[in-house]
């Protein structure tokens, strides 16, 4: 746990930005037309309140359960979750902060960035455990649901993904957006297919794939990492923000987006996404079972191995 905070916060600027910095993803939110409501999960130490969001479809779909970054269940978490339910699916993203803030509040409760940071840094596994078990327990009962359930979580929420993946059998798929594995021992402990989506200029991050090919590799696990090239950690959020000046990153956020709904297809039994509404569809690029990650170049998909470290 310590080595998954560790990872996602030297990331952080110096300064304690404010969360009303994602304005623009509270706007692209209030112009959805999908139903999206709150939901109470009940734990142990108390509700974990997750928010919900419905694809405008006819038939049965996948849940994905999505696990929020370092930075709580922010505004662009939100609009992750409804950018995957206009593809198709039905999203439940936890907040693993609820009750954690000021008065008892939520991620939305905290004045600045650097507090949720702080706050999340005080979850302890086993609470993070219970949370996204409740998550899952909840998606099974979901009518609309059609008994697929994924995991997928970005940075901080990119490393429970993988160790989640450790302690939940009811899932039928992980996605890995730039976070680290968990310990190679438990990576026997798997039962799903893990797919990591990692950035170029992301050197703490990728030093760790190689390692996590070897593991996953011995333990007889499917590990498929692609790599995006020119891209930095962050990018599924950076790709869409109005602000930020790397082209890589948009182009990584499509590509990765592209390839996440393309694996999803698979749990949805139908061989068309519902709803084509994603950035620009491209070319996919996998790596196989046990092999060397693939390179997703940043102006095409172009793949090739990534050497080992």
């Amino acid at each position: 746990m310590r080595r998954l905070l560790l990872a996602c916060s030297l990331l952080l600027p110096v300064s304690t930005a404010t969360l009303h910095a994602q304005d623009w993803a509270k706007a692209r939110l209030d112009k959805s037309p999908r139903h999206r409501e709150y939901i109470s999960l009940k734990t142990s130490g108390g509700p974990v309140q997750a928010f919900v969001v419905y694809p405008e479809i006819k038939d049965k779909a996948p849940v994905v359960v999505l696990i929020h970054e370092i930075f709580g269940l922010s505004d662009w978490m939100k609009t992750m979750a409804d950018d995957l339910a206009a593809s198709g699916y039905i999203v439940v993203a936890p907040d693993l902060l609820t009750g954690k803030g000021p008065n008892g509040g939520n991620t939305d409760s905290f004045a600045t960035r650097d507090e949720v940071t702080k706050a999340v840094s005080t979850l302890s596994p086993d609470a993070v455990t219970e949370g996204l078990n409740a998550a899952v327990a909840y998606a099974k009962t979901i009518p609309a649901g059609n008994g697929k359930i994924a995991v997928g979580g970005f940075c901080w929420g990119g490393g429970q993904t993988f160790r989640f993946a450790t302690n939940n059998h009811d899932i039928s798929a992980a996605y890995v957006f730039y976070g680290p594995p968990p310990a190679a021992d438990d990576m026997k402990k798997i039962t799903v297919p893990v797919y990591g989506f990692y950035a170029g200029n992301d050197a703490r991050i990728d030093a760790t794939i190689p390692s996590t090919i070897e593991g996953m590799k011995a333990a007889g696990k499917t590990y498929e990492p692609v790599t995006y090239d020119g891209a930095g950690h962050g990018f599924m959020r950076a790709g869409v923000d109005p602000t930020d000046t790397n082209p890589n990153n948009k182009k990584a956020r499509e590509d990765g987006y592209t390839r996440l709904t393309t694996l999803l297809k698979s749990l949805s039994g139908t061989k068309k996404s519902p709803v084509e509404s994603a950035p620009n569809r491209s070319m996919v690029a996998k790596a196989a079972k046990g092999s060397k990650p693939k390179k997703a170049a940043a102006a095409t998909m172009e793949c090739h191995d990534m050497s080992t470290m």
